[in-house]
């Protein structure tokens, strides 16, 4: 990939698009970046996805002296003032990209770094397998919107050179004046926490199946890899005991996992359901989803399986409480983000 492009907004659009199609770095709608450019913030709009940067409009300009005056003022709950007649709303997570004081701003739930940030003990290993020469800052978990930034501003204020923003149980924030330094960065980060799959797929001999009289209701998954958190035992527990480890995951894939032993147990509780489960966990048999089923929740489950089999069965995950859980399902911003990441 061509890094030197002058015009730096197509050289962050042609990096998107780039990154945009490895979900090991974005999954579905997930992530956001921006660049500040003559007192406008470009920023992603809520809901769409990197791999569509250069065939969509998916920046938006936001006004950044407004931003920062009331940044400046500790007002976290400010509301992007947009330039222009655009329909579309900025990210969520806007404010975060005002704070950082770089040019370029990403924010991925990069898998690999996800992997270490869900463990009880990820800050110890952010000092052990990290360089000296990399400057960054840790924050804990807090709401993504003005709970976050309020958080990462007094972590700013403590450690002014950071380039680099651990989000325990979200992400990582990765800060750069040009695609160079954030290409290198990203690197470096994916390398040094590197951690490879502990539990391989065995290929499945039959496909399975649903019974003839919910067949029409569901399918089996198409990512077949998928299926092992039906079948492998260890994925089985941690799909009962540890499904809600960070935000994108629960506004696409709800609070909890509907698991069942049997078909027979499953279509019991389903005939008596408001509205059909969209996914489905039958233990020893397989994944199953609805006509429903969108291509970005499979991106979300795609990345709970990668987050998974990339932890030893030893290993205690952090999960987000009852009461974090009702700040993301009540949050009409992620609400309205959901909604148009339909695809």
């Amino acid at each position: 990939m061509n890094l030197l492009n002058s015009n730096i907004g197509d050289n962050i659009r042609k990096y998107c698009a780039n990154i945009g199609e490895n979900p090991l770095l974005v999954q579905g709608a997930g992530g956001n970046v921006s660049w500040k450019e003559n007192n406008i913030l470009w920023v992603k709009a809520s809901g769409t996805c990197l791999e569509n940067a250069e065939k969509d409009d998916i920046f938006i300009p936001v006004d950044l002296t407004h931003l920062t005056s009331e940044i400046n003022n500790k007002n976290y709950s400010v509301t992007p003032k947009v330039i222009g007649d655009i329909h579309l709303k900025p990210s969520i997570e806007t404010l975060l990209h005002a704070l950082m004081p770089h040019r370029i701003v990403f924010h991925l739930h990069a898998v690999e770094i996800l992997a270490h940030l869900i463990k009880h003990n990820y800050i110890d290993i952010l000092k052990h397998s990290l360089s000296n020469n990399l400057s960054y800052a840790v924050v804990d978990y807090y709401k993504p919107g003005e709970q976050l930034a309020s958080a990462i501003g007094t972590i700013l204020e403590n450690n002014p050179t950071a380039d680099i923003v651990f989000l325990q149980n979200h992400g990582v924030v990765i800060g750069g004046d040009n695609i160079t330094n954030i290409d290198k960065l990203l690197n470096q980060l994916t390398e040094l926490l590197v951690s490879h799959p502990i539990f391989q797929s065995p290929k499945l001999i039959n496909t399975p199946e649903a019974p003839q009289d919910l067949s029409n209701q569901y399918s089996p998954i198409v990512d077949f890899e998928l299926h092992q958190l039906a079948l492998n035992p260890v994925l089985s527990k941690r799909l009962k005991n540890e499904w809600v480890l960070y935000p994108d995951h629960i506004v696409f894939l709800g609070p909890s996992p509907f698991i069942f032993h049997t078909w027979i147990e499953a279509q019991e509780k389903i005939i008596y359901s408001k509205s059909l489960p969209e996914l489905i966990f039958i233990i020893d048999q397989g994944v199953f989803v609805s006509t429903k089923f969108t291509k970005a929740q499979l991106a979300q489950l795609r990345c709970y399986f990668d987050v998974l089999i990339r932890q030893s069965p030893t290993t205690t995950l952090n999960t987000l409480n009852k009461k974090q859980i009702a700040e993301l399902l009540n949050w009409d911003a992620e609400q309205y983000r959901q909604s148009l990441s339909i695809l």
